[in-house]
């Protein structure tokens, strides 16, 4: 069975974990409507996607 020789410092833990950071969701307002939506995404308020509506949803 496998086992370490020595004990992983916290450094090096910690430098491994580096890339393991949540980020946050990027957001920018619709066109169309004004709502938050997420990049190249359909907006959820309005249906609208590049200037164009490509879902049934009422505007508001």
């Amino acid at each position: 069975m496998a086992v370490p020789k020595k004990k992983t410092s916290t450094s090096k833990r910690n430098m491994r974990r580096a890339h393991d950071a949540l980020t946050v969701d990027q957001a920018t307002k619709c066109s169309n409507c004004g709502e938050l939506k997420r990049p190249h995404h359909v907006c959820e308020a309005c249906g609208h996607y590049d200037g164009k509506t490509v879902s049934s949803k009422q505007e508001s």
